[in-house]
């Protein structure tokens, strides 16, 4: 159960990130120049820490070449959202509005993805389908009662 732990880190973190990015956005005034500190984050906490981690494992070697290109497309996504969400911001969206239907769609997405990766071994169980229809209300309820800024 400590992958609990690290779920929790992810909410908390994740949460955050769409306010502190857009404030910093509105900050430097000008998107490129957040995604350029997004991308010196990720390089400093994706790069840095594991290569030092690696390197202390005596581990630095033997990269499948399948893993590392599943891997980085994996990496390439995760920036490609960043900077979608610095230009939902850009071009007018607010994290009250950007986030919840970021995070509200991203895990049905996650499910179908993951379906077509690893079919399902039985029949889906149509509680799955409410379960997308409840995460696209659940998100639709958030930016309905969103507090007035």
């Amino acid at each position: 159960m400590v992958w609990v732990i690290f779920v929790l880190g992810a909410v908390l973190s994740w949460g955050a990130y769409g306010a502190l990015l857009h404030m910093g956005q509105m900050q430097l005034g000008n998107p490129l120049k957040a995604l350029l500190c997004v991308g010196v984050a990720y390089f400093l906490i994706g790069v840095i820490i594991p290569v030092a981690g690696l390197s202390a494992q005596g581990q630095l070697s033997g990269f499948n070449s399948t893993g590392l290109m599943t891997a980085t497309i994996a990496g390439a996504l995760g920036a490609a959202g960043a900077a979608c969400i610095i230009w939902a911001f850009r071009t007018g969206g607010l994290p009250v509005y950007v986030m919840p239907l970021v995070f509200g769609g991203a895990p049905i997405v996650n499910v179908l993805v993951t379906m077509a990766i690893h079919p399902p071994k039985s029949a889906i169980n149509p509680m799955l389908y409410v379960g997308f229809v409840l995460a696209s209300i659940g998100a639709a309820l958030v930016l309905y009662f969103r507090p007035t800024a």
